[in-house]
């Protein structure tokens, strides 16, 4: 076998160093060893080209970028954390992030964002962290629950969202923070939903900073968390059958959280099941953890108005039937008199003939 002459071999690591050295765009800094490109406050306007595919790290906070087109990251396909924090970002392009099938934590905070397309989600559904805070969105997409089974940390605070609904948030399974506060919320009948789901987040030890009401005026200023059931009668009117399914909700996540592996059947299922369908039973705790105070007191409202309920029937019932007592006793009374008073006028008229027949001998 021929010997490599060293020139040649010279050439050719100088070849690799230079072709590593030129992967790093020249707007940034590199970490060849950590696989980190910072590109942070370059005053860029377009995603630097010529990235090492090897890149695990790309943080491009603080500059000008205005959008995110088709494949924006295809150079780098192994990427696990990107910061685009603080820039103009006003577009996403639904394929923009394809082929991240790594990303871990992706923070799109501090932009223009209004609206997040539901195939935007769909590249990156390994994603644990995920930051779409101070934007303009004003409702999250369809299939956020579907696309986000390992995510543990949800920012929304500061955006326009006025209600958000249950359905979004049941098969966050991990989910252990969300971020929700500085939002115009809107605490109608349409928000009971969350209400209660943030009621079992918490008592499985989640942490929510704030839903500060916007409307109604009477709720103003007021953290939805502690708004009294009392105060949304007019919800529980026209759906007391809704109410009273989400109750039984959590009574079963109640049981089932403290031991008890089988659920009501007429529960609905809600997150106990893992992505692959299988039932996922919480491990038995050796003493049950106590209830949310507005739990307990949702409960406790169901109860009292059941027994009022009770109490007022039984004491209906209790007045019909005195009333058709007395009805029948006076009835019976009314006939012994007339009875009577119509014997007492045959025995004066026998006494009368009698009277009559012993003056006729006399005479």
């Amino acid at each position: 076998m021929a010997e490599v002459p060293l020139g040649a071999v010279f050439v050719l690591t100088s070849l690799v160093l230079f072709q590593t050295v030129s992967t790093c765009p020249k707007e940034c800094s590199c970490d060849t060893n950590a696989k980190v490109v910072d590109c942070r406050g370059r005053g860029l306007y377009d995603i630097p080209r010529k990235l090492h595919q090897d890149t695990l790290e790309l943080y491009l906070q603080n500059n000008h970028l205005r959008g995110l087109g088709s494949m924006s990251f295809q150079e780098t396909p192994q990427l696990q954390i990107l910061d685009l924090t603080n820039n103009s970002i006003t577009t996403l392009s639904p394929s923009s992030l394809l082929g991240l099938k790594s990303l871990r934590v992706l923070s799109l905070a501090n932009n223009s964002i209004r609206e997040v397309d539901r195939r935007l989600l769909v590249s990156i559904k390994n994603l644990t962290i995920l930051d779409l805070s101070f934007n303009t969105i004003g409702g999250l997409p369809g299939g956020l629950a579907d696309s986000f089974h390992f995510l543990t940390h949800l920012s929304l605070h500061y955006n326009r969202l006025t209600k958000l609904d249950r359905i979004h948030l049941e098969a966050l399974g991990k989910l252990k923070v969300l971020q929700l506060k500085g939002n115009p919320w809107k605490c109608d009948c349409h928000l009971i939903g969350l209400k209660l789901w943030l009621e079992t987040f918490a008592f499985k030890g989640g942490v929510v900073d704030s839903v500060t009401c916007i409307q109604p005026h009477l709720m103003l200023e007021r953290d939805l968390r502690h708004i009294p059931y009392e105060l949304f009668q007019s919800c529980m009117i026209t759906s007391y059958s809704y109410l009273f399914a989400n109750i039984h909700y959590l009574d079963n996540k109640h049981r089932m959280l403290s031991g008890q592996l089988h659920p009501s059947p007429k529960a609905p299922s809600g997150g106990d099941f893992s992505p692959s369908g299988e039932a996922i039973f919480p491990e038995c705790e050796a003493k049950q953890r106590s209830r949310p105070v507005n739990y307990r007191h949702a409960i406790a409202t169901v109860v009292i108005t059941g027994i009022v309920c009770g109490i007022v029937c039984l004491m209906m019932l209790a007045a019909a039937v005195y009333g058709c007592a007395y009805a029948a006793i006076n009835a019976k009374y009314q006939r012994e008199l007339k009875k009577k008073a119509k014997e007492a006028g045959s025995g004066d008229k026998q006494k009368n003939i009698e009277r009559e027949e012993h003056k006729k001998p006399l005479e």
